[in-house]
Formats: C-alpha cells, sequence, structure tokens
C-alpha cells in the first residue's frame, strides 16, 4: 500500500511526486495536446488528438445493457484521453463523454490525419 498517496491532503492538481521528479496527474498536463504527443506508439488517443475539430460517428456496444446494446454517437471531437472521448454535438447542443473500453470504431467524415513520428519511412 502506498501511505504517501493516502496521506496527500494536496488539492486536485498537485502533482504527485516520485522522490524528487513531479510526475504530472491529470490536471497539471499539457492542455495543448494537439501540439504535445508523447515519444510512444501511435494509440488511438493520438490520432484522435490531431483530429481535434473534425466529425466523427463512434460506435460502441455496451454487452451487459439491454435497451442501450449498441449505440451510435455523432459530433465533433472536442478532447480524448487515454480512456474517453469527448464529442459535441452542433445540431442537437448535446455533448457526449464516452469511454474508449465500449467503443468498436470511430468514422470519420474526411480524411484522418496521422501522427507521422510513429510510422516508419518508406523509401
Amino acid at each position: 500500500m502506498n501511505n504517501n498517496y493516502l496521506n496527500n491532503n494536496g488539492f486536485p492538481g498537485t502533482p504527485i511526486y516520485s522522490g524528487n521528479i513531479p510526475t504530472p496527474n491529470q490536471s497539471t498536463a499539457p492542455t495543448n495536446m494537439q501540439e504535445y504527443i508523447p515519444d510512444e506508439q501511435s494509440y488511438i488517443e493520438n490520432i484522435l488528438r490531431v483530429n481535434k475539430g473534425k466529425r466523427v460517428t463512434v460506435y460502441q456496444s455496451f454487452a451487459d445493457a439491454g435497451e442501450w446494446k449498441d449505440s451510435v454517437f455523432t459530433g465533433i471531437i472536442e478532447q480524448s484521453g487515454r480512456d474517453h472521448i469527448i464529442l459535441s454535438d452542433p445540431n442537437t447542443g448535446n455533448w457526449y463523454l464516452l469511454l474508449m473500453i465500449y467503443v468498436n470504431f470511430i468514422k470519420f467524415d474526411e480524411e484522418i490525419n496521422t501522427v507521422q513520428q510513429f510510422y516508419p519511412s518508406k523509401g
């Protein structure tokens, strides 16, 4: 058990420290994620981040649900993270917080921007 974490009475947004090096939490991470893409593999969250502002259709399935087993959400990508996508639908004024765990696939209405640094160059 990590007693240092449990005894931390800091406010949300206060970095969690590992030794003398602060580890950013969700509130202290960079906010302009379109310019900040970590040097790691090409994850769905990174592809969604560089396509912020594009209209998409997200197809999701909820295995144990009855009435809402399969759902489709259409909107503009506002934000994305490791576990979620936030869409806004300008036609209805609705906003959706969608969990990645339920995503089957995402359809774009236009060409998808990719993070080129993650793909080997041909030639």
